[in-house]
């Protein structure tokens, strides 16, 4: 068995100081100096710029280990580093052990020959990740495109180093966070002492699994430090046993064993079923005595996940089927939650994950620029029933394809693979994010422009590296550890055709697509009707954070657009202009500069709202929506659906309407009329009433209405009524008119929807009397809200932190809605009642210049 040994007593120092403090370990040099008040906060105002000296220094961690007799009597004593950022090299005992050169992989190393029983030292120094990579960049001749390496702000010039270190991307910067390049221990460090017999992995291969019967193998890795043993190999799960004998000579093996389930409960992403996991454990027993000598357990998830990319009338699908179910994937890209990983919590991931899941997403894709995130990531995606889009972390840039790169990637692979392939919320590992499509190698004038700083030679080999490390060494690694689950190898891509018809495009008709033309290009939000593609796995519009948040790193003085620390938090170079573009085209103009950042909320939601449901309206031909971005990683004005306080964003809310199972959405045809589309994502059909009730926005008094009978299949989407809104209008003034749509079935409210006649900022809101009024019985947790008039983005906050059922919601004169204030408690699971202390209510009209 495993003897672990922890390590204490961990301290730090730049390498030319002698000063010793006191470190955190898992952690990373800049908060531990933060916590020494060595630095200023490097969120806060200008701060960031005064902290990039730290990444041009060498840095020392050290600490002290006991190893008693027994442990010292071990044949194998090994250290093992989960995560080292990024150059260090380790000393145990003043001898040097192992020099590591990857964020992203596990370092083992076995120390028995330089530990002693009793107190020993392990020390790690950590190289200059800037001193040691600008000779790479003088080596190779010419820069590699790094359009987010914020080289300038690092006092770099224009030398962009990023991509030689296998390091996180985004520590570098991004057009949403700082430039803050760490070093340090950033994942657990731990002695793990022993001797025979050592399981050193466990993977349940799902060859082949249905609802009838589940063909497994179990993958038993194991090291065995003696001479050729035999043993009893027994694998349990749910109470069921399979064994055989093994012969296990010293050294490394792999022995499988194969299991056979009748009718196993599966794992279902949310809004399909219930996420069922089991435990499986391997042991090794003496085969005399029935002793366990060695053993471990995984916990994975039985399902059939697969991509489908099949021909058809309109091109090329593109979707996941989950046991054998078509699944319309609904959710956001995922970033970070923190500049400093170390630095973000168990509840922290379970906030960001427990918000996805309420808001009816059922994936989530890891960005190639972020991190292989954490164990307990993908544990809450695998308890939520959350699939996750796994890119590689390779972004936006050009990569070496020197032979000990391509090695160090190789071995990366290798480790993050194994380590995530137990988890069933794995859908996809995807090469890179934006590469194929931004060096366009097989279409000149495409691209991002990359291309023209080359010469015809360097083009060439920059593109077989590519090729190299993304066509065949990391798709030959999942195949290798992963055999089961598809590889893509880039976002966006439309198939691998080797001629100009592999990049991807708004008109795309294969593959998947990032849309940008709504922000970057200033096209209108209508244009989200337009470029539709298979699978939609970028877009996005930025916002602000709200007040309470802004002020958590700007002062009053610096609340106003163009000021230096709004800009410094705006990482967006055309930012700030295109939201104060846009909302003049789309809004009011707003009182003041809180206003302003409400304001800024409200354009974003009415934007993603266009794009979700016309994603969803075009299912099946557009098979999956994935916004661009769930989360930040500091607090900054971005893309973001929930900042980085965790703070629902009025999208947030807008999100969890328009993913909900069931979906009303209109949407404006040619002719002038209101075409009405039903979506449906379960697994039941649909049929009822639909309700439709015109009134007048300062009047509760019904103009007109009417009942139609409507239904839809399950997995189904279409039109189940066009209105023509001349007919309804009557002469009627458009912008003073508003229609409720209400899918009554079995007498229950399974979606509405409030639909307008003119723009919002054509519509003179009136001034709106709000009622909240507290439901008997609910503990001060629940509300009845109703509005005399129209009242649009009406918004609550609360005193307490936590969210609201919905949110930044409209509420038509005299028709009623209920809210739940929910809190997300240390230990909770989901969201729960609770009272929000005091409550405010504004709405759109509030913010608005008379």
């Amino acid at each position: 068995m495993i003897n672990v040994i922890g390590l204490d007593g961990w301290r730090f120092r730049a390498a030319q100081s002698d000063e010793w403090l006191s470190a955190k370990v898992p952690g990373c040099v800049h908060t531990d100096l933060l916590r020494h008040g060595k630095i200023p906060d490097p969120f806060i105002g200008m701060n960031e710029m005064e902290v990039q000296w730290i990444d041009k220094q060498d840095w020392i961690y050290a600490a002290y280990f006991e190893i008693d007799a027994n442990q010292f009597q071990c044949q194998c004593v090994e250290l093992v580093l989960e995560g080292l950022d990024t150059y260090a090299d380790v000393k145990v005992n003043d001898q040097a052990v192992l020099s590591a050169d990857n964020m992203f992989r596990i370092w083992r190393q076995d120390v028995k020959a330089f530990v002693q029983q009793g107190k020993n030292r392990l020390e790690i120094r950590f190289r200059s990740p800037i001193i040691e990579d600008v000779p790479k960049l003088e080596r190779l001749g010419y820069g590699l495109p790094a359009p987010n390496d914020q080289s300038e702000i690092g006092g770099l010039s224009d030398k962009k180093v990023s991509v030689f270190a296998r390091k996180a991307p985004y520590h570098y910067g991004w057009d949403w966070g700082p430039r803050l390049v760490t070093s340090g221990i950033w994942r657990e460090v731990r002695i793990e002492a022993w001797s025979g017999l050592n399981v050193r992995d466990l993977f349940i291969r799902q060859d082949k699994v249905s609802t009838e019967r589940a063909e497994l193998t179990a993958v038993v890795e194991i090291e065995n430090a003696a001479e050729v043993r035999d043993a009893e190999l027994c694998i349990s799960a749910d109470g069921r046993v399979w064994s055989k004998p093994v012969r296990l000579r010293k050294g490394k093996q792999t022995v499988e064993l194969g299991l056979v389930m009748k009718e196993p409960k599966l794992w279902w992403c949310r809004g399909l079923g219930d996420p069922h996991q089991y435990r499986f454990a391997a042991k090794l027993k003496e085969q005399a005595q029935g002793t366990v000598i060695a053993e471990k357990s995984v916990k994975t998830g039985l399902r059939s996940i697969r991509l489908i990319r099949e021909r058809d009338t309109a091109g090329e699908s593109f979707y996941f089927e989950l046991n054998g179910i078509p699944v319309f994937a609904k959710g956001a890209n995922h970033i970070p939650n923190d500049s400093f990983a170390a630095e973000v919590t168990l509840e922290r991931y379970r906030h960001e994950i427990a918000s996805a899941a309420v808001s009816h997403m059922n994936m989530l894709r890891v960005w190639g620029g972020g991190i292989y995130e954490e164990d307990v990531f993908y544990d809450l995606c695998d308890e939520y029933g959350l699939l996750v889009w796994q890119d590689f972390m390779f972004a936006c840039s050009m990569y070496p394809g020197d032979q000990a790169f391509l090695d160090n990637v190789a071995q990366e692979a290798e480790d993050n693979i194994k380590r995530l392939r137990r988890h069933p919320c794995i859908a996809l590992w995807c090469g890179n994010n934006e590469i194929d499509s931004a060096w366009a190698h097989y279409e000149e004038n495409a691209g991002w422009g990359w291309k023209k700083a080359y010469t015809p030679e360097q083009r060439e080999r920059l593109w077989e590296d590519y090729e190299t490390l993304f066509h065949r060494i990391l798709p030959e690694a999942v195949n290798a550890w992963a055999p089961q689950t598809a590889y893509w190898p880039s976002s966006p891509l439309t198939d691998l055709t080797g001629d100009r018809n592999q990049h991807a495009h708004p008109s795309s008709t294969a593959g998947d697509i990032h849309y940008w033309g709504v922000w970057h290009a200033s096209e209108p939000f209508e244009n989200y009707h337009v470029h539709v593609g298979r699978f939609m796995s970028e877009y996005g519009f930025q916002s602000f954070p709200e007040y309470k948040s802004v002020r958590a790193y700007a002062e009053e003085k610096d609340l106003e657009l163009e000021s230096a620390v709004m800009l410094a938090h705006q990482k967006n170079g055309s930012g700030n202009r295109l939201i104060q573009e846009y909302m003049e085209r789309y809004m009011r103009q707003p009182k003041d500069f809180p206003c302003f950042l409400l304001m800024s909320q409200v354009l974003q939601a009415e934007a993603m709202k266009m794009a979700i449901e016309a994603h969803r309206r075009h299912k099946p031909y557009c098979m999956g929506t994935l916004y661009w971005q769930m989360n930040d990683c500091w607090p900054v004005a971005s893309w973001s659906s929930m900042d980085y306080f965790g703070r629902w964003k009025a999208f947030q809310y807008t999100a969890k309407r328009s993913f909900a199972d069931v979906l009303l959405s209109a949407v404006d045809t040619e002719q002038g009329s209101k075409e009405l589309h039903l979506v449906n994502d379960t697994l039941e059909p649909i049929a009822g009433t639909l309700h439709l009730t015109l009134l007048h926005i300062r009047s509760s008094q019904a103009i007109r209405e009417e009942n139609v009978k409507v239904e839809q299949q399950a997995g189904g989407a279409g039109i189940v009524h066009v209105l023509p809104a001349d007919k309804w209008l009557n002469g009627l003034d458009r912008t003073e008119h508003m229609l409720v749509a209400r899918l009554i079935q079995n007498d229950e409210q399974v979606a509405a929807s409030e639909i307008y006649f003119a723009a919002t900022k054509e519509m003179d809101l009136p001034q709106a009397k709000i009622e909240v009024t507290e439901i008997q019985g609910s503990e001060g947790s629940r509300f009845t809200l109703c509005s005399d008039v129209l009242a649009r983005h009406v918004w609550l906050s609360a005193e307490q932190e936590g969210i609201f059922s919905d949110n930044h919601l409209d509420l038509a004169p005299g028709v009623p809605k209920t809210v739940e204030f929910l809190a997300l408690r240390n230990g909770s699971t989901t969201f729960e009642a609770a009272a929000p202390g005091t409550l405010t209510v504004q709405s759109l009209v509030n913010w608005v210049q008379g």
